[in-house]
């Protein structure tokens, strides 16, 4: 089998797939990536080097840049990303290319899986044409199935084998074939009777997210202004056993899912004329959030040219290296716009957008604690002034 795409999503299920006794080649067109992974370095916090190491002395797995490997496989997955275009619309273009690279390969009596996130109706009405449009097989001599991406990195709770999975097929052949396959790593799977079914749901867990996170954003700055703790808001709130779950504030979400899903769906809405304005407010929302701590530093130095400030954490989320869709890289900006001197601490990041990590003293007018590593050592900054993203007053 082949899965096509060795990130956050894909090399997981490349190491799950290859423990359940499948020879396993991933593939991604990033040399370096793929070099790394054969010498046993994992390029994800989640995989540890030995799992990738003791697979690759086994046989069992591999990674390449090559397509052709393809030729022989009666599974491929794609595991590419689906991110937005600068003009914040969808953008297929990584699925568009991995397919017309793999069509030409595919042989009678494969399936091909798309588990990257796509907008209700991409799976028949986009993939199926242009894997047909490829290949030189009849649609009856291939299975087309979707089965959205449920990994959450780091989560020491929820993975890969007790997360339910949700799986549908074009044909119920597709389906059962779907399902075969994942259920030799994954406990529990949801059969949806529709591929537009299982695309919408996985939209709709990602934009029930970003609603809820943009409105306690939005309720945590109201509760500053009032002098009240928002942390300790939601704590009591979430004493309530049911019709209740904690979110919790922050410079605004990043990362691969929360932040662009929700606009696939909106999207496709828009396509058919009954827009989700809930979506489209809660997205503008959580591109203010950077903004309003640009605000909050300028209201707490009272200007901001020339002051020395340091933002704390560029990854996405807390423990991790992950910086897409960052809105710390926006609250940079937006210091900086004001005459600012800002530097950045992040010992996991380390070095991004051709800079380096500083090291945190108490040589700074301002700290903003944007997202905290759980090694980071803030006495480090003596009695430097801190704004707290995630809930201060």
């Amino acid at each position: 089998m082949v899965i096509i795409g060795l990130g956050y999503v894909g090399l997981p299920l490349a190491i799950a797939a290859a423990k359940s006794n499948y020879v396993v080649v991933g593939v991604d067109l990033n040399q370096i990536k793929v070099e790394n992974i054969n010498k046993g370095i994992s390029p994800i916090e989640d995989i540890h080097d030995i799992e990738i190491k003791d697979l690759i002395t086994h046989g069992t797995f591999t990674a390449s840049s090559d397509y052709s490997e393809i030729r022989d496989a009666k599974i491929v997955l794609i595991c590419v990303p689906t991110p937005l275009t600068a003009e914040r619309i969808p953008d297929l273009s990584n699925i568009e290319n991995a397919v017309r690279s793999m069509s030409r390969y595919l042989s009678a009596g494969s399936i091909v899986i798309l588990e990257s996130t796509v907008a209700p109706g991409t799976t028949r009405n986009f993939l199926l044409p242009l894997i047909k449009s490829e290949t030189k097989l009849s649609q009856n001599e291939f299975e087309l199935a979707f089965s959205p991406e449920r990994i959450d990195p780091l989560n020491n709770l929820w993975n890969l084998r007790n997360t339910p999975k949700l799986v549908a097929g074009l044909t119920e052949v597709s389906r059962v074939k779907a399902k075969n396959f994942y259920s030799k790593f994954v406990d529990h799977l949801v059969e949806c009777d529709t591929l537009e079914i299982a695309e919408t749901a996985k939209l709709l867990e990602n934009s029930f997210r970003l609603i809820n996170i943009s409105f306690i954003n939005e309720l945590s700055k109201f509760c500053f202004k009032s002098g009240i703790d928002i942390r300790k808001v939601i704590t009591s709130a979430a004493t309530k056993p049911y019709g209740f779950m904690p979110f919790y504030p922050s410079v605004g979400v990043g990362g691969h899912c929360i932040p662009v899903d929700p606009l696939y769906l909106s999207s496709k809405a828009i396509e058919v004329d009954e827009p989700i304005q809930l979506i489209e407010l809660a997205s503008q929302i959580n591109l203010s959030m950077p903004q309003y701590y640009v605000r909050r530093a300028q209201d707490k130095l009272k200007v901001l040219e020339k002051k020395k400030i340091i933002v704390i954490g560029v990854s996405y989320k807390p423990d991790l290296s992950d910086t897409r869709e960052t809105p710390v890289e926006i609250l940079i900006k937006g210091l900086k716009q004001k005459g600012a001197e800002v530097h950045w601490h992040d010992e996991i990041v380390k070095e991004w957008n051709g800079e380096k990590s500083s090291v945190l003293s108490n040589n700074f007018d301002l700290a903003i604690l944007a997202t905290p590593h759980a090694n980071v050592d803030l006495t480090k900054l003596g009695e430097v002034p801190i704004i707290d993203t995630r809930g201060s007053i």
